[in-house]
């Protein structure tokens, strides 16, 4: 399937991102809707609420609903000595593959929440919960290794984000695959855990961007 030419897309970081977005002012939370308006300039902004004629709900707002896995080991403080342990190594990857560290950081803490030892039940790996095929395809002999498991993540993330022409496809597809997507018609696909990784994702980045000069 061809996908139809997109409008161009806002530039975020000076690197590869230029399938970028904007995050206004009211930018979507983990658990709020998801918005997208193509202005005239053919600048996507995101917002949590319709910003105009012509707005498309991406995603719909769920409730959190606290699981197992938020508690046990991956503490606050867990996660945070986490986060500064592997912030050098996340920097340097995306600096040399050209993709924005916040966007990386987002996705490793939702992910993993910085666990390099992290394993979910579908069987994915590490600090980018890498799945076994998609190891292999990146030459990855160790997924709990952080420097194999973030490079090879980057790569996949980067390759997903070329693919689609859009950081939000990029990442429902990095959640559930690209086939989804696609079969959804470059849609997000209706899977409640999908949209909500996509919600999680664009809310941490947006805390990271605020918080952190982007690469």
């Amino acid at each position: 399937m061809h996908r139809p030419p997109t409008p161009a897309i806002a530039v975020m970081a000076a690197g590869y991102l230029a399938a970028g977005l904007m995050l206004a002012a009211g930018a979507p939370s983990a658990k709020a809707d998801i918005w997208r308006f193509v202005d005239r300039n053919g600048v996507v902004n995101l917002s949590d609420r319709p910003m105009g004629p012509g707005s498309e709900l991406l995603v719909r707002g769920k409730k959190r609903v606290k699981k197992a896995s938020d508690t046990g080991k991956r503490t606050p403080r867990y996660r945070e000595e986490n986060e500064k342990r592997y912030t050098r190594l996340i920097d340097r990857v995306s600096r040399e593959l050209s993709l924005d560290r916040n966007l990386v950081r987002a996705v490793v803490r939702a992910e993993s929440a910085f666990d390099p030892n992290a394993v979910s039940r579908a069987g994915a790996v590490g600090l980018m919960q890498l799945m076994p095929a998609t190891a292999r395809r990146y030459g990855v002999s160790d997924s709990r290794n952080p420097a194999q498991n973030v490079y090879a993540g980057v790569l996949h993330l980067r390759k997903l984000i070329r693919q689609f022409n859009d950081v939000v496809l990029a990442l429902a597809a990095y959640n559930a695959g690209e086939n989804a997507v696609i079969d959804y018609g470059y849609k997000v696909p209706p899977y409640p855990e999908t949209q909500t990784y996509v919600r999680k994702v664009l809310a941490l980045y947006r805390q990271y961007a605020s918080r952190y000069k982007r690469s």
